[in-house]
């Protein structure tokens, strides 16, 4: 299975995000973009990969123990970005530094249990498009796609979500296919309570 550690910001914060973006799907280039299912918005902390089923056990259990070593902690959708001519992005605020913790601890456990996650570090952002442009395109296609993709950027750079309770991981797995992928929650791990 093809798995991935997340947090999904709550369906409130998710529709916020929405009636933002919407506007933005509008503007030209934006239909060269391919845009990400609002229903798949999430915040990775640790892409896994492709792994047998018999990992699982070991997997769940790390995970719960991940989770009870740390507070839940308020976060809120806010702000954007561009990685380069790939991908447009919004950003995270609030306490960011607990959702970075989270993640290190995550992607060192991990580690210990022989699985490799991604090799880039934590970067909290939920993707909103990616663009056509590959690596090995013309330098000319990935300048427009860059420009494009900072424009975008900039038209959500003010946005601010309502806060809300970050309060559990999950494990997550992801099927590809035509339409792209759909992702479905495994399992969930309550973190603990409330972080002051």
């Amino acid at each position: 299975m093809r798995l991935f550690v997340a947090v999904n910001p709550p369906v409130d914060a998710v529709q916020e995000l929405a009636d933002a973006v919407a506007p933005l799907r509008e503007l030209p280039g934006a239909e060269r973009l391919r845009w990400t299912e609002v229903a798949g918005w999430h915040l990775t902390l640790a892409f896994l990969g492709e792994l047998p089923v018999t990992e699982l056990p070991a997997l769940t259990g790390l995970l719960a123990r991940s989770a009870g070593e740390h507070g839940a902690h308020r976060l809120r959708l806010a702000g954007s970005g561009c990685f380069g001519d790939r991908a447009l992005w919004a950003g995270v605020d609030g306490e960011v530094r607990a959702l970075r913790r989270l993640a290190e601890t995550v992607r060192a456990g991990v580690t210990e249990l022989g699985v490799e996650s991604d090799r880039l570090g934590f970067q909290p952002h939920l993707t909103l498009a990616r663009s056509g442009a590959a690596r090995g395109s013309r330098r000319a296609d990935r300048r427009t796609a860059a420009g494009g993709l900072q424009g975008l950027a900039g038209a959500l750079e003010g946005f601010r979500g309502a806060e809300w309770r970050a309060g559990e991981l999950c494990l997550m797995r992801s099927e590809t296919g035509l339409g792209g992928s759909r992702y479905t929650v495994l399992e969930r791990f309550p973190l603990a309570g409330l972080s002051t």
